[in-house]
């Protein structure tokens, strides 16, 4: 896909793609209820679309208005004829680990595309085989596909080493049916998502620290109740137009109905540190915090990131085309879990940085990134939609481009409608 430089836009927002985070939760959350769950903008993607996919072959009931789905969760679990296929979702896939573990009779297979099976399950599937869960696969439950032998699951205290909202969330999932009580800690708080939205539906976790890094939770006594939601737009891709404002002069741009969890809008504050000019306006607290960000271009200074990592994770590739549009040097530091997602980002972003003629020093748990001129080249997404995303984004001041942009869909299915209506010009 190849997309002409743009001068300047102004806009207001509102069909940005909804949280893919939360769909997948919501979808999986709806297995631990009793009664049928009504879920509005629930994100039609291919990686949202899997999850729905194999809660039905778990069982569920699914139906569809066109503005709403309907989910039915079984009496049971049951275990499926077929592979349960996660297609290019790491969240999916883990968070289905720990929520099939403690499924007592249960076996399931998960599997997914090449790059999902490549990704490294081990951060979820050890933890649940240290507190005696059943799980297999390549490289010691390393790689899928994953076999999964469910069971009852005694309580636990586990400590994580690294700051994963998928890892704990696996976690919570297994807790849930536990025989007894269980504790989580995590050596800093990753996005709180889950505890949020189970607690609201009934369930029991509570935070032990005014860090909220140590959590107790309690097996379920009962099925949750069933819950009426409205999915909210996506920060992380809301973001690439934020970004957008920022390297292009003179433009602003308004993202409407975006979650405003303070772990998920670290992104957005990394910009204002940059110079950017933003502003949030909640308008409804139901689950989450939802509302309106306002962002205004200006000229971006240099800035070195190395704190609440966990927090924009995703964003980061974006981040790293504000820091070449940057005066000065900018660093991330401690993100070491770039390796590790749909593609070794730190890889794909100093690679792809480089051949725009930008300097990059790339170090093992980040890089540095000397602002500067960029110029169009052609990009390797390495199949990862956050990679392609944020290059074109950069080929928005510069022209780009990207190959394998159809991994953009695992997300972000209307991301080039939203470009063109912005006012950039794409062609093959």
């Amino acid at each position: 896909m190849k997309i002409s430089p743009l001068k300047s836009f102004k806009a207001i927002l509102e069909d940005i793609a909804s949280d893919k985070s939360i769909s997948h939760r919501f979808a999986i959350f709806s297995l631990l209820t009793q009664g049928t769950c009504k879920i509005k903008n629930y994100l039609k993607a291919e990686d949202t679309l899997n999850t729905l996919k194999i809660i039905n072959a778990l069982g569920a009931k699914i139906e569809e208005d066109g503005e709403n789905i309907y989910i039915q969760a079984p009496v049971s679990i049951k275990s499926p004829n077929v592979i349960l296929d996660c297609g290019n979702s790491g969240t999916a896939m883990r968070l289905l680990i720990g929520f099939l573990s403690a499924i007592e009779g249960g076996f399931f297979v998960l599997s997914g595309d090449k790059y999902l099976n490549a990704r490294p399950m081990k951060r979820v599937s050890m933890p649940l085989i240290s507190i005696g869960a059943k799980i297999y696969g390549r490289d010691g439950a390393n790689l899928a596909p994953i076999c999964i032998q469910g069971m009852k699951l005694d309580g636990f205290d586990y400590k994580s080493d690294i700051a994963s909202a998928q890892v704990k969330t696996a976690l919570i999932l297994a807790a849930l049916h536990a025989k007894k009580e269980s504790f989580f800690q995590e050596i800093e708080l990753s996005r709180d998502h889950s505890e949020i939205i189970l607690n609201k539906m009934g369930a029991c976790i509570e935070y032990l620290n005014k860090e909220k890094t140590f959590i107790k939770i309690n097996p379920l006594k009962e099925k949750l109740k069933a819950f009426e939601v409205c999915v909210p737009n996506d920060p992380s891709s809301a973001f690439y137009f934020a970004l957008a404002a920022c390297i292009l002069p003179h433009s602003k741009v308004v993202l409407k109905n975006v979650l405003l969890n303070k772990t998920r809008i670290e992104a957005f504050k990394i910009l204002e540190k940059m110079g950017v000019k933003i502003t949030y306006n909640v308008i409804n607290e139901d689950f989450e915090s939802i509302g309106e960000i306002c962002v205004e271009g200006a000229p971006l200074k240099a800035v070195n990131v190395s704190e609440n990592i966990a927090w924009l994770i995703d964003e980061i590739p974006a981040l790293a085309i504000a820091f070449a549009c940057a005066k000065g040097k900018s660093m991330i530091k401690n993100a070491k879990e770039l390796r590790v997602k749909e593609s070794d980002r730190i890889k794909s972003i100093v690679l792809n940085l480089q051949k725009c003629g930008i300097k990059v020093k790339e170090f093992e748990d980040g890089f540095e990134v000397e602002g500067g001129e960029a110029k169009s080249a052609k990009i390797e997404s390495f199949g990862d939609h956050r990679i392609a995303m944020s290059f074109l984004i950069l080929g928005l001041r510069c022209g780009m481009e990207v190959d394998d942009s159809e991994c953009i869909k695992t997300s972000f299915p209307n991301f080039i409608e939203i470009l063109k209506q912005i006012g950039a010009k794409i062609g093959d």
